[in-house]
């Protein structure tokens, strides 16, 4: 399973979620609302989880943006499922 660990960051509004391993193929990927989901898979995999405005991917972790309404309480947890099943293939 892949190891995912959530970081605060200066902005309250921003997760890091750093990975064990790569989260792109070379080069960062930004994912906003009307982002063609095939363009990043991941990307709009998190973002459907709801309360989410940016999903960015470079290096090793996954930075996202949510809503200022949105409880980072119920979406660490559930970005962290879709992290896992997106790298791990289990089902989230």
């Amino acid at each position: 399973m892949i190891d995912v660990t959530p970081e605060p960051t200066p902005n309250p509004n921003a997760v890091k979620f750093t990975l064990d391993r790569p989260s792109t193929e070379g080069r960062p990927v930004t994912f906003r609302e009307g982002s063609d989901p095939a363009d990043s898979p991941l990307g709009a995999r998190i973002f459907a989880l709801g309360g989410v405005t940016n999903v960015f991917m470079t290096a090793n972790f996954v930075s996202v943006t949510k809503e200022a309404g949105a409880d980072w309480q119920e979406l660490v947890p559930r970005v962290i499922d879709e992290l896992q099943a997106h790298f791990g293939g289990d089902a989230a």
